[in-house]
């Protein structure tokens, strides 16, 4: 039997559009075989099982997002406050329509940080990045030798990712909807860059 890439594009373009409605745990590869209107061996034959097939997903969407994120990085005709605002803006999307994309990065991390590290960066140093150089310029000589510049950055991607990872305790200590939360998700596009320049000064 030979692999069709038809086939195997539709099957992983069904499996996304499931795991992102009904959450990984409860999708069964049974759902995306009747939903693709394919028989389950075949999702078995291109996958082998729903965690392959949902890190296979997972890798695609974050190496793909990922590259356009390093062009915003090494962008030399674009300020620091441009920066901070397609980083927040494009980020917060990307993680409103991927919703289980935090957990996939954390749970990969735990498990194999080199191979994840070296697959979305491909050699990317973000200490070399221009971002970085602006952070540093912005932080002048003297904050600079006392504040180590990833503080910022650490501090740029926690504001932005902690709200998603933190989403479910939302949802049940604060009574925050779907409707609520993407309306505070847009409302932080404007404010981090706004935070982070503040921490900078």
């Amino acid at each position: 039997m030979s692999k069709d890439d038809s086939t195997e594009e539709k099957i992983k373009i069904v499996a996304k559009a499931i795991f992102m409605r009904k959450g990984y745990a409860a999708t069964k590869t049974r759902d995306i075989a009747e939903e693709a209107g394919i028989n389950l061996a075949l999702v078995n034959y291109y996958f082998r099982s729903k965690e392959k097939l949902f890190h296979v997903i997972m890798s695609e969407s974050i190496q793909s997002f990922m590259s356009g994120m390093f062009m915003v990085f090494f962008d030399e005709n674009s300020t620091l406050q441009q920066k901070l605002e397609q980083l927040s803006n494009n980020y917060i999307d990307f993680l409103i329509k991927e919703p289980n994309m935090p957990i996939f990065i954390i749970s990969e991390l735990r498990s194999n940080p080199e191979q994840f590290v070296t697959r979305i960066t491909a050699g990317a140093e973000i200490n070399e990045s221009v971002l970085f150089r602006q952070i540093m310029e912005r932080l002048g000589p003297e904050k600079a030798g006392q504040i180590n510049p990833l503080h910022i950055m650490i501090n740029l991607l926690g504001m932005i990712v902690f709200p998603f990872i933190g989403k479910p305790m939302l949802e049940l200590s604060a009574q925050v909807d779907q409707e609520h939360f993407e309306k505070m998700m847009n409302q932080r596009k404007k404010l981090i860059p706004i935070w982070i320049i503040g921490m900078i000064d």
